[in-house]
C-alpha cells in the first residue's frame, strides 16, 4: 500500500504509522479522530492509523 499524496494541514509525527512521510506530513486521504466526547487533546487518537507491519 503505498500512499504519495500528502494531507494539507495535518502535521503527523507518528512514524510508525503507514500514512506517515518524511517531513512529519500524513498521506491518509482523510483522517478520523477519536473519541467524540473528548475533554483534551490527551483523551484523543487517531483512528486512522496502520502500523507499518501493514504495508
Amino acid at each position: 500500500m503505498t500512499h504519495e499524496k500528502i494531507t494539507e494541514g495535518v502535521k503527523c509525527v507518528v512514524n510508525t504509522c503507514s500514512y506517515y512521510k518524511e517531513g512529519d506530513y500524513c498521506s491518509a486521504g482523510k483522517i478520523e479522530i477519536r473519541p467524540r466526547n473528548a475533554k483534551s487533546s490527551d483523551e484523543t487518537d487517531c483512528a486512522t492509523f496502520e502500523p507499518n507491519s501493514l504495508r
